[in-house]
């Protein structure tokens, strides 16, 4: 049996949610070379986004041993820049589903915790009868990026663009098809 528990947030989850943006950018911040996330403290992700995430019913955690170790927002919605992406399935939008900001804990990377979050995505989508899978992420990522293409993930686009208010964001867009 699996050490985690991946469940839909309640709002006793978001002091713990918002804890981990925090050390996230605590960590990127200490970066000396080019390989960070790319975020910004006060900017993205904040509290709100977990909140208003969690207000849409679209917000998920991964727990274990009653801890919130990981989260991200699961949906349909697909950002502004995924207009312009050269996408290699034209899949109607009902059949995409999209994952958002997922957050490991710093101090859990390694567990495995991202790719059993990837794994629940992927099989809620195929729940939800979605084919085709879409998530981005800064250029500046090559943890995230490397994480990707082992599961199974193309890099299809990288855009320039403003991103959740962080300006001169190249962002990588990656798709994955589950087939009809």
């Amino acid at each position: 049996m699996a050490d985690y528990l991946i469940r839909p947030a309640e709002t006793r989850d978001l002091d713990a949610v918002a804890g981990i943006y925090n050390r996230i950018h605590d960590a990127n911040e200490r970066q000396t070379t080019t390989e960070c996330i790319g975020w910004l403290r006060d900017v993205y992700p904040v509290r709100q986004t977990a909140q208003a995430a969690l207000d849409r019913e679209e917000l998920y955690v991964l727990e274990t041993a009653g801890a919130v170790l990981g989260a991200a927002s699961l949906n349909r919605t697909q950002v502004i820049t995924y207009a312009q992406g050269h996408w290699a399935h034209d899949a109607p939008e009902e059949q995409v589903f999209v994952l958002h900001t997922l957050v490991i804990a710093p101090e859990a990377a390694g567990r495995g915790y991202g790719r059993a979050f990837v794994a629940f995505y992927e099989d809620l989508a195929r729940k939800n009868g979605c084919t085709e899978l879409r998530m981005d992420t800064n250029e500046r990522n090559l943890a995230a990026r490397t994480l990707y293409h082992k599961l199974g993930y193309t890099e299809v686009d990288i855009l320039p663009t403003v991103f959740n208010g962080i300006s001169g964001v190249n962002l990588v867009l990656l798709e994955k098809y589950l087939g009809a």
